[in-house]
């Protein structure tokens, strides 16, 4: 018998508003990650440093673009998730699609909402794209650690079947779906930590890195490259470990593929990686460096 790490029964309920409702983790790394990256966005406009010349923009125009991606992220994760992973069953039951208290959220659509988001007001505003692009590249990291987080914490969107010594034991759905264990004993990699490990800490710590030691943002591309490529190339690598969404398993299709070569296969989330990881490269190949301009 193996060894596994039970799961830690933490309430997906922090507290309770009277007359609110319930305010949980998931909701709340949302907020914390959007906060995060508000300050982080507003303190690199203010550091002249960092910058060739002026800043893209001011801290005023970095709040107002805050709400545009918060509309972004949530617009964008919805739609994700009804056209990428479960379009048949929202086509029939479309009421549902607005329904986001009951989950279903996709990081790419939620990112291509933020693209949409962010084009729109560059452009009403007249601000460098491309710059304040590398700036919300830099500050988003934070909030995918702590989304992944909340998705531990949930529950949801656990691993695959494994005996490594620090799987974990997941209630739920995650032990019914169990295909070789006994009763009670259904362990799976904690996949959700893993992509907060390395979409999270270990993409923003090289960001972190590149913008405040090699300076680039002297390079518009660089860290919105960087940050895309390194999404993309962190979510395929735990898509091996991570249990494919129900809807594509069947049972001769176990490993929940929806491309197959040869004997290997591909999932839906490495699929939609896969781009990511080629618009990323392309970014940083293509990027020039941005000399300072002299004073009037």
């Amino acid at each position: 018998m193996h060894f596994a790490i039970p799961f830690p029964e933490i309430d997906p309920v922090i507290f309770t508003i009277p007359y609110v409702g319930d305010i949980r983790w998931y909701a709340m790394a949302y907020i914390v990650g959007i906060l995060i990256a508000w300050w982080m966005a507003a303190r690199a406009v203010r550091t002249p440093s960092l910058w060739p010349g002026e800043p893209p923009a001011t801290s005023e125009q970095i709040g107002d673009l805050i709400t545009w991606v918060i509309i972004g992220v949530i617009a964008g994760g919805r739609l994700g998730f009804v056209l990428f992973y479960e379009p048949a069953y929202y086509l029939a039951n479309p009421l549902e699609i607005v329904m986001i208290n009951r989950g279903g959220m996709s990081f790419h659509g939620g990112f291509l909402g933020v693209v949409m988001a962010a084009l729109i007001y560059c452009r009403r505003q007249n601000i460098p794209l491309l710059q304040i692009s590398d700036v919300m590249a830099y500050t988003t990291p934070p909030a995918i650690a702590l989304g992944r987080l909340s998705n531990f914490i949930n529950g949801e969107l656990w691993g695959r079947e494994t005996d490594v010594p620090w799987s974990v034991i997941f209630p739920g759905q995650a032990a019914q779906q169990c295909a070789n264990a006994l009763p009670g004993l259904c362990a799976r990699h904690p996949s959700q930590l893993y992509e907060a490990l390395l979409e999270g800490v270990l993409l923003g710590l090289v960001l972190l890195y590149l913008v405040h030691r090699r300076k680039v943002f002297f390079r518009p591309g660089v860290a919105l490259g960087v940050f895309v490529g390194g999404y993309g190339l962190g979510r395929f690598i735990v898509e091996f470990f991570r249990q494919a969404d129900a809807q594509f398993i069947t049972a001769d299709n176990a490993a929940g593929w929806v491309v197959t070569l040869g004997p290997l296969g591909v999932t839906m989330g490495q699929l939609l990686s896969l781009p990511m990881i080629l618009v990323g490269l392309a970014f940083i190949l293509a990027s020039k460096p941005s000399h300072p301009q002299p004073s009037a």
